[in-house]
């Protein structure tokens, strides 16, 4: 067992270290040590023994489950997704499912309610205790995305009155069930919220002095209603550790803790980027996705963006006359729709991200158009002097293409520059537009933008070279 634990030590690596450890807990398994593999399970981090149990087969999982203790079993519970959450649920006895409640945090119950199936979640629930019970209904009750579904019911209350000693003896006969101890929130007798003190202030202040004196009473704070991406901006913002949750009265339902704001943000993160790329966001991992469902998340976005490019065909379709006197004018439409694509693109992911940040606001829109016009007005003209020098070299001189004449290559340049400047405006005002109606910025993204600017980039290159060409 010591040759074990020490060839499991030996590699720095920390990826390396846990393949490793795998490897010798997979062989472990085969060979029937139970002994060793739960000695090893416990010394391991929770999340680490959540991805091993995961890749192991899935009738052998509930068995090895089962061998770690009740702290760790519930520990490794809360890391598994909800697929593998059902399968241990199913494999195990209603007093093993009653333990597991009572280990988990209420926010990771809750998470875990809202997305197995209703069979499921009816047998967790009667394996609840009643208290239990009755607070996951009622945090099942609160809309979806708010502060009040993510939060926790663990934390440490004091009351002002009470002095250091006090405060710490009840922490150490309290906290070992909380999520977080280094945040204690100060309440009143009817649960309202007074102030907040960190053990760091009950630890350098003497052991009489009152929590009143030494709590701090500019407490920032979240509602229950408040939507997740907001609360989450706001312990950024502050740099918080837990923000408490307080009702309309401001008594003090819950709190949520950093960790739950990386769950946050990183769904946030996904959903833009699933709307970025013109699909419905899914609510689970690509790799966990039936094929069906990835089609049925994509095929709206692509029928209404394949019906919309027509509206491109029609364009150039109107000017068919005017394209076969010129037909030089063809082989730049590729690269003018691809600009006028790519340059709002550039505009509307950062003024997204701003948005999503909080940078901007509705309000800043005309500061946001100034500022694009004149990169817009910079990039265009860069690119169209380019392109001019490009085509008279390269494509008049060097490839001795007789139909790009000065004239074309200025009517081919000048578009570049109106097409930039109007794809940039248009890609930094529809995501503040969308933010001003409700409506998420990331929908007006690249696909959408593309989709209007190619539409309109054509327009003005026809509309240049009817007026330079005389067309």
């Amino acid at each position: 067992m010591d040759e074990i634990r020490t060839a499991v030590v030996q590699e720095v690596d920390y990826d390396a270290e846990r393949d490793q450890k795998f490897q010798i807990l997979n062989k472990l398994l085969e060979n029937r040590q139970m002994r060793s593999l739960q000695l090893i399970l416990e010394d391991m981090n929770e999340f680490d023994v959540a991805e091993f149990l995961s890749e192991i087969d899935e009738k052998r999982r509930p068995m090895v489950f089962r061998m770690l203790s009740k702290e760790m079993a519930a520990d490794v519970f809360a890391n598994f997704d909800v697929d593998d959450q059902e399968t241990i649920i199913n494999s195990i006895t209603d007093s093993e499912l009653s333990v597991i409640m009572d280990e988990l945090y209420m926010d990771d119950v809750v998470d875990m309610m809202e997305e197995l199936p209703a069979n499921v979640v009816k047998r967790v629930m009667r394996a609840a205790k009643p208290d239990h019970r009755r607070l996951i209904n009622q945090y099942l009750n609160y809309p979806e995305n708010s502060a009040g579904s993510i939060m926790t019911a663990e934390f440490v209350d004091l009351k002002k009155y009470m002095n250091v000693r006090e405060s710490i003896a009840r922490i150490r006969k309290i906290g070992e069930d909380k999520e977080t101890i280094y945040i204690c929130f100060v309440t009143t007798s009817d649960r309202k919220l007074e102030g907040i003190v960190t053990v760091k202030d009950l630890l350098l202040h003497d052991d009489d002095m009152i929590i009143e004196e030494i709590m701090d009473t500019n407490v920032i704070y979240a509602n229950t209603t408040d939507d997740q991406e907001e609360v989450s901006e706001k312990i950024s913002d502050y740099d918080l550790l837990a923000i408490p949750v307080v009702d309309r009265e401001r008594r003090l339902v819950g709190i949520i803790t950093v960790d739950d704001v990386i769950d946050v943000m990183e769904e946030e993160a996904t959903e833009d980027f699933e709307k970025m790329a013109a699909m419905t966001p899914s609510d689970k991992p690509y790799s966990k996705t039936p094929v069906w469902e990835i089609w049925r998340n994509r095929i709206p976005w692509l029928m209404f963006l394949m019906i919309s490019a027509t509206f491109t065909s029609m364009i150039i379709t109107g000017y068919e006359d005017s394209l076969a006197a010129q037909a030089v004018l063809i082989s730049f439409i590729p690269m003018l729709m691809g600009t006028g694509g790519n340059s709002g693109a550039q505009a509307s992911t950062a003024v997204i991200r701003s948005i999503s940040l909080g940078d901007v606001e509705p309000k800043d829109a005309f500061a946001v158009l100034w500022k694009e016009w004149r990169v817009s007005l910079m990039a265009g003209v860069s690119l169209a002097a380019v392109n001019f020098i490009k085509m008279n070299l390269v494509d008049r001189m060097l490839l001795s293409n007789t139909s790009v004449t000065l004239i074309v290559a200025a009517t081919v340049s000048i578009s570049i520059i109106f097409i930039v400047m109007f794809a940039k405006v248009v890609g930094s005002l529809l995501p503040i537009l969308a933010e001003k109606i409700g409506v998420d910025p990331a929908v007006m993204a690249n696909p959408l933008i593309s989709t209007i600017t190619d539409t309109v980039s054509l327009m003005i290159y026809f509309f240049i070279a009817r007026i330079l060409l005389h067309l």
